[in-house]
């Protein structure tokens, strides 16, 4: 009886999607080329595309941003 009551509240409840943290260990654990199987069928049945797209250039965006102001600051520091 109480597996009933567990399937029957699971279908319930509505599909938000994925968290914030999910989607930021998602994509940070992509770019590393490390993920577990199951983050990664819980991306497909849970995520949206339009998710991962904007999530990723918005990491690779501050990924450049930060490659260049490490490198000026080296770069300033050198002397150069």
């Amino acid at each position: 009886m109480a597996d009933d009551n567990k399937n029957h509240k699971d279908d319930n409840a509505p599909r938000s999607g994925m968290r914030l943290r999910d989607m930021l260990s998602t994509i940070l654990f992509g770019a590393l080329g490390v993920q577990s199987n199951k983050a990664r069928e819980r991306d497909f049945t849970h995520g949206k595309p339009s998710h991962f797209i904007l999530f990723g250039l918005g990491f690779m965006l501050v990924f450049i941003l930060g490659i260049i102001g490490i490198v000026k600051l080296v770069l300033h520091l050198a002397g150069s």
